[in-house]
């Protein structure tokens, strides 16, 4: 469709639409037939990114050539991106942005924001999507015992259980806009989902219908990511299990009868041995582990703080190491290149 000298029907009109604006964004089907405008201010979207900066210098036509496709005296720039989430950039431009975290559809809101402000080079939109998906995929232990606490503490919405989101879509969301920092967290949380179940890709998180949402596909090259923090995640339990509570002794300040701590430790190693599964999440097992020690009223008070500040290493050491079972830097380098102050 030749839109030269034309106008767009209000239909057409996007959200936002100026009446006072000086450049129309112009997003088209396959055919070339306009789906939806934007009638913007070239300035306010320019001076906050480059990439419009540039798409917006528009060079005057030599003489002989063809005329600048306008609109009500407004030039056109095509678009090739989806309208809802073009139409989200633009007024998280003009008008700021909050990010929310009630539902999915919160979560493919700031998928849509996140890849378009990645494209065209808008960083504090960029940097601010990224630091609210840290608050739920965290790079530190505290981080990570928030979230789960939420997750535990949260009626499903809509059929689909806090944080709403697969963790696959997180990650290929991740890749997609080459964001590191989430990557260790998410992986691990995904390694809590079998193989089989991935490829089948039959999850119902997996299956809800958006334009926003990223791929529900296993990429080829996190199949390996995948199965190496699998495996680390089974370690750590294990490591949990038969080192940290198995070979367990009492402190050596245990104020109160030797055997009955040590007994302790026994029924505490054999009961986390029987509820062990393939699913276990080895970061919160370790923190009820001490909560569980902490309840016990047979036990001395040196022999439960000598636990728990035992475990609370461990989680934390545990905790440094993730990022390097799949190859990536520590989290402080992971920060300083994903969101530097």
């Amino acid at each position: 469709m030749d839109v030269l000298h034309s106008s767009i029907p209000p239909s057409r009109h996007g959200d936002p639409w100026f009446e006072d604006g000086n450049i129309i964004l112009l997003v088209e089907d396959d055919d070339h037939i306009p789906l939806v405008a934007f009638k913007v201010h070239r300035g306010v979207l320019a001076r906050q990114s480059e990439v419009f900066q540039t798409m917006f210098d528009i060079p005057q036509p030599a003489p002989g050539l063809e005329p600048i496709e306008q609109v009500d005296g407004c030039p056109i720039v095509r678009m090739y991106d989806l309208p809802g989430e073009l139409s989200n950039l633009i007024k998280a431009l003009y008008d700021g942005v909050t990010f929310r975290h009630r539902n999915v559809e919160d979560f493919y809101f700031l998928a849509g924001i996140l890849r378009l402000a990645s494209k065209y080079f808008i960083t504090h939109l960029r940097t601010q999507a990224i630091r609210y998906l840290t608050e739920t995929w965290s790079y530190t232990i505290r981080g990570h015992d928030e979230m789960v606490a939420q997750a535990l503490a949260s009626p499903s919405v809509d059929g689909t259980t806090y944080p709403y989101v697969h963790p696959l879509h997180v990650l290929n969301l991740a890749r997609e806009v080459n964001i590191r920092i989430v990557i260790p967290s998410v992986l691990y949380f995904l390694s809590i989902y079998s193989l089989k179940q991935l490829l089948r890709g039959d999850h119902p998180k997996l299956q809800i219908e958006h334009p926003s949402r990223p791929s529900s596909q296993l990429l080829t090259h996190d199949v390996s990511e995948y199965t190496l923090m699998y495996q680390h995640r089974i370690n750590m339990i294990l490591e949990f299990i038969r080192h940290t509570c198995g070979e367990r002794l009492v402190d050596m300040n245990c104020q109160g009868a030797p055997k009955v701590c040590q007994r302790v430790f026994s029924r505490l190693t054999f009961n986390i041995n029987q509820s062990f599964t393939p699913r276990t999440g080895p970061f919160h097992n370790m923190a009820q582990a001490m909560q569980w020690v902490d309840d016990d009223n047979t036990i001395c008070g040196p022999c439960q703080r000598a636990f728990r500040r035992d475990v609370t290493a461990l989680r934390e050491r545990l905790w440094e190491e993730l990022p390097s079972v799949v190859g990536l830097p520590s989290w402080s380098e992971l920060l300083a290149m994903d969101l530097p102050s």
